[in-house]
């Protein structure tokens, strides 16, 4: 693979292999990345390339090939060795700690000593500065996943890099956030700051990146300047075909509630969390319902009191099927017939260090008989369900029954949404749900959301993702400070309507009309 002219390049990876197992996840990559360009890496869940930016961060090393950095041929050991030469890296799975604050967890990935308070200074103005602001003595265990996701991004432009490598960098972002960060980056760049960057939101490629390079099973399939692409053309290269486009077919008359919410009001947890404040909504059977919101308005807190990590005062206050669950538990609430889905994969939807059929029977023992009989678990039965999920849903792996957290994040969300697609749920409730998943993995999941509505299930999808919520939604409502708006039908809202709504245009409303009463 050539270059496509020009020899004065920051790095240069050439005829890059790994093996893993008898897995060739990286087959004869080469890739070149000029200074101050912004450069996407392009590809299927599976493609190689997060295996490939590890190996240019020094988190794998390489089975043959050679990387270059300015020029001169380097041996990258280690991560530490990386940021020395200049080379950072927004992973798409966090590395925190919970129990530290923003500040703390920053400190510790910087060199040498530090003072708490300025630091925690710099990363108040810096973060107000690229628009994703952060209170620096907050704990990471109360912020949201898109709160802990500029935690990542501030960590790594503080390091001031001359290669900063992002790997789905605007997933968890909300669109104003996505824009600010592509300002951010457009001046990294012109201030001299390569950027390697990878995405499955192809029209935000076609408008920051000069050159893409493409993978297709391991191998470079193309080379292109995405500028001179359409979003269709840059996925027919990353898969090899067309992309299937989601049918809604028509709701049809509108079945009984399947799951309500009466007054739903929850305390926050800890200082940074938000309490919900009379939260009411119905989704019928055959109907998908959307909510959106900017991150941190609730979602995390109203997910787990839907599912039932967070039990709530009254009975009442949630209803699967006609039957008060409010102080029930997850376990229970799965009996009825309901399935969940977080928007955190890794330690939330599934145990890293689990094998996906043990992933299996941790969310489905109490209620498939065929997981546990006679007090014995069923692994025969677990590994089934295993392998039809990672079939329907194409996940890609190295080998059988591989650690949860051996699959790349597309994959591992593949797997934790077609789990609990697999059970046919009365109710699912799903947090993110394309977070990190490529185009047409994105088109799958999204297609068998609406397909389980129209076949009688209440289907709750929670999204920051407005083009997704357009794109299935039947109603959408929107959390903002821990209260919902109304869910009005689709076709009455517009991006610019949601986006009032977010501000908080319905909390308004809601306090003057208290305040006449």
């Amino acid at each position: 693979m050539t270059d496509n002219g020009g020899k004065n390049h920051l790095l240069e990876a050439l005829h890059i292999v790994k093996t893993f197992g008898s897995l060739r996840a990286n087959d004869d990559v080469s890739l070149f990345v000029r200074p101050s360009e912004i450069h996407a890496l392009l590809g299927e869940n599976g493609a190689g390339k997060s295996t490939l930016v590890k190996i240019i961060y020094g988190a794998l090393q390489p089975t043959a090939g050679e990387l270059r950095w300015h020029g001169a041929p380097v041996t990258i050991a280690s991560p530490a060795a990386a940021r020395k030469l200049g080379i950072g890296m927004v992973f798409q799975h966090f590395s925190l700690f919970e129990a530290l604050s923003v500040a703390e967890n920053i400190a510790l990935a910087l060199p040498g000593a530090f003072d708490i308070a300025a630091l925690s200074q710099k990363i108040s103005r810096i973060s107000k500065e690229y628009g994703l602001p952060l209170e620096p003595s907050a704990i990471v265990g109360d912020l949201s996943v898109g709160e802990r996701q500029r935690i990542e991004i501030i960590r790594c432009l503080l390091q001031e890099p001359k290669l900063l490598i992002m790997d789905e960098p605007t997933a968890v972002l909300t669109p104003q956030e996505a824009d600010q960060l592509f300002l951010v980056l457009e001046r990294l760049a012109k201030e001299g700051c390569s950027i390697l960057y990878i995405s499955h939101r192809l029209e935000e490629v076609k408008r920051l990146c000069q050159s893409a390079t493409i993978l297709r099973q391991g191998k470079v399939v193309a080379c292109v300047d995405p500028r001179q692409e359409t979003a269709a053309s840059l996925a027919r290269l990353m898969v090899g075909g067309d992309i299937h486009v989601v049918r809604a077919k028509a709701k049809s008359q509108s079945g009984k509630p399947r799951l309500v919410l009466d007054k739903v009001a929850l305390k926050q947890d800890g200082p940074f969390g938000v309490s919900l404040r009379d939260i009411s909504l119905a989704v019928a059977g055959g109907e998908v319902v959307a909510i959106a919101g900017v991150a941190g308005n609730g979602q995390s807190e109203l997910f787990d009191a839907i599912s039932g990590e967070k039990l709530l005062a009254r009975e009442e206050a949630l209803v699967i099927d006609g039957k008060p669950c409010g102080r029930r538990g997850i376990t229970e609430r799965r009996k009825m017939g309901a399935a969940f889905v977080p928007e955190e994969r890794l330690g939330h939807g599934a145990v890293p260090a689990f094998r996906l059929s043990e992933n299996v029977i941790l969310t489905r023992y109490a209620s498939d008989k065929n997981l546990t009989k006679s007090g014995t678990i069923g692994r025969d039965a677990a590994l089934g369900v295993s392998e039809r999920v990672i079939k329907s849903f194409d996940v890609r792996k190295g080998k059988p029954d591989p650690e949860a957290r051996a699959l790349s994040g597309g994959n591992l969300q593949k797997f934790v949404v077609g789990r609990e697609l697999d059970r046919n749920p009365a109710v699912l409730i799903v947090n993110q749900p394309t977070w990190g998943v490529d185009a047409g993995a994105a088109a799958t999941i999204r297609q068998a959301l609406v397909d389980l509505a129209r076949g009688g299930a209440a289907v709750l999808v929670i999204s920051q993702d407005l083009d997704e919520i357009f794109e299935i939604a039947d109603r959408i409502a929107v959390i903002s400070r821990g209260q919902l708006s109304e869910a009005y039908p689709a076709s009455d809202l517009t991006a610019e309507k949601i986006g009032l709504l977010m501000a908080g245009e319905h909390e308004v409303k809601e306090e003057r009309h208290a305040a006449r009463a």
